[in-house]
């Protein structure tokens, strides 16, 4: 925790009043630990103070961050996934400086055989336009905000539905994101996602660094609307996200999918092959 340094997993680092906890007011990073090292922390660092000014939330220097980052990370084992977490909150109800802390856990052995085995999706009503939340000028969008309710809300219909995620729709038909991951579809040579800035939804850090280098296999780029039709029709469709990587959906609304076989090259561009 920062200014206390690390402290063990049972000791409380939070007051009953924080706001984090009354309101679900904070933010938060997860980082895919590699090698004892956090993937793409400049990115996920970029994120998270990007959303604070969306929430008016200070924040601590980024060296001050990055040192409780390292701070935890020192004697992870190197061969070892984990799961770096940090969370800003904005402290205390009355006012007071904000609460950051960050927590780091193995990555699960489901989670990692996800990567080889696929995902079920469905798709599920948002019940907004697609374009609605950045029109609203006082409503933060593409934050990585603690407020999971929704988030939770979508995971447990999944499990009632007995699919394993998944992909909001907006009212007027267009496909936007997970309740944790962002959707790439392959149309063509063409790696896809949904435009962040004109749906408000999380811009991905590993789906950004994916298109990125997309080149590299010889794959064009692009940010394009899609309907879930267009996605069935798509060569591949993957959920990517930090800890998981990429996980290829092997079955849209029931209706399943063959194996991509672009999967084991884009997981192995990632560094998860």
């Amino acid at each position: 925790m920062l200014g206390r340094g690390v402290v063990p997993a049972t000791e409380p680092v939070l007051r009953g009043n924080d706001l984090g906890v009354l309101r679900g007011d904070g933010l938060f990073e997860t980082m895919h630990l590699r090698g004892g090292n956090p993937w793409l922390r400049t990115a996920h660092l970029a994120r998270l103070r990007a959303g604070a000014a969306a929430l008016e939330l200070p924040l601590p220097p980024d060296g001050a961050l990055v040192e409780l980052l390292d701070g935890i990370a020192t004697g992870w084992p190197t061969e070892v996934e984990g799961a770096l977490r940090l969370v800003c909150t904005r402290g205390p109800e009355g006012g007071g400086l904000p609460t950051v802390y960050a927590t780091l856990t193995e990555v699960p052995a489901a989670t990692k055989r996800l990567r080889d085995v696929g995902v079920t999706v469905a798709t599920l009503p948002l019940g907004v336009p697609a374009t609605a939340r950045p029109e609203l000028s006082w409503l933060p969008a593409g934050i990585k905000s603690i407020s999971y309710a929704t988030n939770s809300a979508a995971r447990r219909w999944a499990a009632r539905s007995g699919v394993d995620d998944v992909l909001w729709v907006s009212t007027d038909g267009y496909v936007l994101e997970g309740p944790s991951a962002n959707v790439i579809w392959l149309d063509g040579d063409t790696l896809c996602t949904v435009p962040a800035a004109r749906t408000g939804i999380l811009p991905g850090t590993t789906c950004g660094w994916l298109l990125d280098h997309a080149a590299g296999l010889g794959l064009g780029r692009a940010e394009r609307m899609v309907t879930p039709t267009g996605l069935h029709a798509a060569a591949g469709i993957w959920l990517t996200s930090s800890v998981r990587g990429l996980v290829e959906v092997r079955s849209l609304d029931g209706t399943g999918r063959p194996p991509a076989p672009h999967t084991p090259r884009l997981q192995e561009l990632l560094g998860f092959a």
